[in-house]
């Protein structure tokens, strides 16, 4: 088996940058995780304090 010796860069090149790409991809899913969980947090707390002002609305009408 007598290959050229660029034809054993371009395979080595070509699973390296398989590689690095599932790797990038790895990092986007987590980013993309922690932005998710971020905005969940603001939408809990939005609803805790909506539903703050409706018991102190409600305490205030009786």
């Amino acid at each position: 088996m007598d290959m050229p010796f660029w034809v054993v860069i371009v395979i080595v090149l070509i699973f390296f940058s398989g590689y690095m790409a599932f790797r990038a991809m790895q990092a986007e899913r987590k980013l993309e995780q922690e932005f998710i969980e971020k905005e969940g947090m603001v939408y809990i707390q939005r609803m805790q304090e909506e539903r703050e002002k409706r018991e102190k609305r409600k305490r205030e009408s009786e």
